[in-house]
């Protein structure tokens, strides 16, 4: 049934109807036909990877004798998978990760407490299904940062929309737009993706309008979307990063609601580094 080829080359217009499109060298409109073979409709279609094994695929669906439902399956699969891989490094790249990690490259048998299954658990990405979210807490260098941006990059490799950023880049974000009375649209910009990774709070005290857009920040995306937050200061610390007590509770009330707390404990990846190369921190 696949010798003659031609009945595929099915015309998807009964009748040709003139289309206006913007071609890309032109300013003013041009008038096309609407295409009439297969290759043309592929491409009209933006099926590039189609277009590409067509052929191949008829010979094969000749030598086994596929059936119509079975070709097109097969030729759409290949579309499909291609069109999701574009979209998953197109979302990658806007999530703006600083370098790409993955749980499998970090070393649970580092720090001295942590609790592994529970982050294990946290990468299967079920707490995305509710608007959850995962706060990581311990010192500097346990892998908090790795961890966060791990399970960060492996949501949007899965089709969800994240952004990654740094606790003190956003709130500068968001003060510059306050100057220039673009405020609103640049909440949206930290409250509309899905997953939303912020990265080292509690390295540098906000003040009160910085600890204010923090606080704006929370609560939009409260029950609304899912947050990764990483922190190397204990709750009962944070009004020291926040402009007060009041902000911070209300901040901590809203993380904590629907989120899982991972607490990490440990002595620095960096230090270890630096004596596995000879180098010892100077001693003031």
């Amino acid at each position: 049934m696949w010798k003659n080829r031609t009945y595929l080359y099915t015309t998807i217009c009964s009748k040709k109807k003139q289309l206006r499109t913007r071609m890309s060298n032109h300013k003013s409109a041009v008038l096309l036909h609407c295409p009439d073979n297969l290759e043309s409709i592929l491409e009209y279609l933006r099926m590039p990877v189609s277009l590409k094994n067509y052929k191949q695929l008829l010979d094969i669906a000749g030598k086994e004798n596929l059936s119509h439902e079975e070709f097109l399956l097969r030729l759409l699969s290949d579309e499909s998978s291609a069109k999701f891989e574009r979209q998953a490094a197109n979302r990658i790249a806007k999530a703006k990760f600083p370098s790409v990690k993955t749980i499998e490259e970090f070393d649970f048998t580092y720090p001295t407490k942590i609790p592994k299954q529970k982050i294990l658990h946290a990468a299967g990405l079920s707490f995305l299904e509710n608007a959850e979210g995962l706060v990581f807490i311990g010192p500097t260098g346990v892998g908090k940062s790795h961890l966060a941006q791990a399970i960060g990059y492996k949501a949007a490799s899965m089709g969800v929309r994240t952004l990654f950023t740094r606790a003190v880049d956003m709130v500068n974000y968001l003060d510059a737009s306050q100057s220039d009375h673009t405020l609103h649209k640049a909440i949206k910009v930290y409250s509309s993706p899905r997953l939303l990774v912020i990265d080292e709070l509690g390295y540098l005290p906000l003040n009160k309008q910085g600890s204010d857009h923090f606080f704006n920040v929370i609560s939009s995306r409260y029950e609304n979307g899912s947050i990764i937050l990483t922190t190397n200061q204990a709750f009962k610390d944070w009004g020291k990063t926040f402009y007060d007590n009041t902000v911070a509770s209300a901040i901590i009330d809203r993380l904590v609601h629907h989120s899982e707390v991972i607490k990490i404990e440990g002595d620095s990846y960096r230090i270890k580094d630096r004596k596995l190369k000879g180098i010892t921190p100077e001693k003031n």
